[in-house]
């Protein structure tokens, strides 16, 4: 009987993790691909004549999956940290603590629930930024394991920083301090080729580089590095916080108190 609870239990939780954030959609998936629509606008309409990244690809084609990945990114982490520190906030977090459910069925829920909100912001950023320019897909398998294990990636990074934070404060300096300026800085609006040699250095630091460069080669079949490099490094930058998030959800780190 115990056992099958426990096969149940992640299941009941990843679905109550969507069922939160799908219950507001309008918030949680329709705002975010407004923004990127809004980026879209603005930096299409001002550099398009003046920008030229690829030699067969407009600047406005090459910002779609720049705007969408960075999509997929922002809100596979809001997803996790928001509801963990919403918990702790409302006090609900006990009832959790009270089922038998392991580290890793905590982690299972948190984590999917993260991917499934991040891939659907993003496709619905790709359907409503296409309409401005046409990015093609030509290696689509490459473009979602990258969209995949990137929101993975965000999401064990959400949770980390849900399990850190103890009210909305503290989450969103994590936000602003760490997440934007990593986002920003990861080549969604421009190819790293165009900065001076000590700034592709940083940028070659920067996790979410890869990610975003990865995920474009999905769709023109070209990108600044290689996808292989960039794979490793995403799925190396993925197993190191999965397992910090796995220690921590497993100690109790900061909910068991």
């Amino acid at each position: 009987m115990k056992d099958k609870f426990l096969t149940g239990g992640w299941q009941t939780l990843l679905y109550k993790e969507v069922l939160r954030f799908w219950k507001v959609a309008g918030q949680t998936v329709g705002a975010p691909i407004l923004t990127s629509v809004l980026y879209m606008l603005i930096f299409g309409h001002v550099m398009a004549d003046h920008v030229k990244v690829y030699d067969t690809v407009s600047y406005t084609a090459f910002l779609v999956p720049g705007l969408v990945m960075m999509s997929v990114l922002q809100n596979a982490f809001a997803n996790s940290s928001s509801s963990m520190v919403q918990s702790k906030v409302m006090g609900n977090l006990v009832f959790l603590l009270l089922t038998p459910l392991s580290h890793w069925h905590w982690f299972i829920a948190y984590v999917g629930s993260s991917v499934l909100r991040g891939l659907a912001v993003g496709l619905g950023v790709l359907v409503v930024t296409s309409l401005y320019g046409q990015p093609g897909l030509l290696h689509p398998m490459w473009a979602l394991a990258f969209a995949v294990l990137g929101a993975a990636l965000l999401g064990s990074l959400g949770l980390i920083a849900g399990l850190w934070a103890d009210k909305f404060d503290q989450m969103a300096v994590f936000q602003n301090f760490v997440i934007m300026p990593m986002t920003f800085l990861s080549g969604v609006f421009y190819s790293i080729h165009s900065l001076p040699p000590f700034w592709q250095t940083i940028s070659h630091l920067n996790p979410f580089f890869y990610m975003i460069d990865g995920f474009r080669y999905g769709f023109f079949g070209v990108s600044d590095i290689s996808p292989w490099i960039s794979l490793a490094m995403v799925a190396a930058a993925w197993l190191a916080v999965s397992a910090t998030a796995l220690h921590l959800l497993k100690i109790g780190y900061k909910i068991r108190h």
